[in-house]
């Protein structure tokens, strides 16, 4: 098979990607390890940026989101009950909009089906080859028998553990990490939320956020510690747990009920430097993490794979390198930039086993910093419903 563009990975950078490079008239395979089910199955973030919010619509995948997404002019933060809220819409004339990964999937999945575009599912030893050459190419098995995808270009959209990444030699590639000493222990229930927004809490007892998947399903947090295990949190010590955390006239509202998934995600922050080698271009989840508590991950790979798509659209159509020789350098000013407010977000709001009376103190402090200062706030705002420049 011959291709302009391979890509690897059908999570939402993949498929966005896919979808953008579609619209612009440049052909592309998206090939995923995984069945759509599973991809389906994963339980992701669900806040969108305006500005990924266009792109969804731009591309004509944003009916649903429309009809079903929730719009939030604001959060609420909490500090030991306190109450704070920020105002997006009054502070910087913006907003963001509540509707799950799985959605944004799923509405790209039928799309790329609707339009026929070629996506193979259950691809096996997936691998890329020559991509510091003149002929790149990808492989795959499927079915027991071996296929191979000649293209122009590779972009590496198979998250954090995909293969795209680690076919970038070791001395060509410079990863920078920091692994947190927590996890969030995330339940699902399909009961209404307990307020109409977001609310971030910190609490002695460790970080809590309230957030919703619709107006009759929720998704509620608790930080743990990053060794804790699953199965010792009964769906009774979760709910009690978050009770403890939060504003007590909060906490009151709270509607429980059997948890339809419960998990742990561990915290990371985590970029790899540079982004293009060759032909190959790293995206998404296989470029950069970032803790969820700044509500990053999605954006940026939206956000990623636009840059992307505008510079292989200049390439193909003006025959100009520009755009693919600055992508690197582009998606990296935006990714430190979310790095750095998702990193202090996480600061801000759990708490770390080594910070001690002073610790909680600066938090304090910097909590009541934003209640005092409208351009703290500002920033705050700016940061969460995406910078620009």
């Amino acid at each position: 098979m011959r291709t302009q563009v391979a890509i690897i990975g059908a999570g939402p950078a993949g498929l966005t990607l896919g979808r953008l490079l579609e619209r612009a008239g440049i052909d592309a395979v998206v090939i995923e390890q995984r069945s759509p089910e599973y991809v389906l199955g994963r339980i992701r973030a669900g806040v969108l940026e305006q500005s990924a919010v266009d792109v969804l619509r731009a591309i004509g995948v944003g009916a649903r989101m429309d009809t079903e997404g929730l719009p939030h002019d604001g959060v609420e933060l909490s500090f030991d009950g306190d109450m704070l809220r920020i105002d997006f819409e009054e502070l910087v004339g913006r907003k963001v909009m509540v509707y799950g990964q799985t959605e944004v999937t799923r509405d790209l999945m039928d799309a790329r089906a609707e339009t026929g575009a070629v996506s193979i599912y259950e691809a096996e030893n997936v691998a890329a080859h020559d991509f510091d050459g003149a002929s790149p190419r990808v492989t795959y098995t499927k079915n027991g028998q071996s296929f191979e995808i000649a293209c122009d270009f590779i972009a590496g959209c198979d998250g954090f553990h995909g293969v795209t990444r680690a076919s970038v030699p070791k001395g060509a590639i410079h990863n920078f990490e920091r692994i947190y000493p927590l996890g969030w222990l995330g339940v699902l229930v399909d009961q209404p939320p307990v307020a109409p927004e977001l609310i971030y809490a910190h609490h002695a007892r460790g970080f809590a956020l309230c957030s919703m998947r619709s107006e009759t399903r929720s998704r509620y947090y608790v930080q743990v510690s990053a060794s804790e295990d699953v199965a010792n949190w009964s769906d009774d010590r979760f709910w009690d747990e978050l009770r403890a955390r939060l504003n007590p006239e909060i906490a009151e509202n709270l509607k429980t009920g059997p948890s339809i998934e419960k998990s742990i995600a561990p915290l990371r922050s985590f970029v790899a430097e540079p982004l293009r080698f060759g032909s190959l271009f790293l995206a998404g989840d296989a470029a950069h993490i970032v803790p969820p508590t700044g509500a990053k991950g999605l954006n940026m790979a939206i956000h990623d794979v636009a840059v992307l798509a505008e510079a292989l659209t200049e390439h193909y159509g003006e025959k100009s390198k520009a755009g693919i020789d600055a992508y690197s350098a582009r998606v990296l000013t935006n990714t430190w930039r979310a790095e750095r407010f998702s990193w202090w977000m996480t600061q801000l709001l759990h708490t770390f086993p080594d910070s001690g009376d002073f610790g909680r103190r600066i938090q304090r402090a910097d909590f009541d910093y934003l209640r005092a200062s409208r351009i703290a706030r500002q920033s705050l705002a700016e940061n969460y419903t995406g910078f620009k420049p």
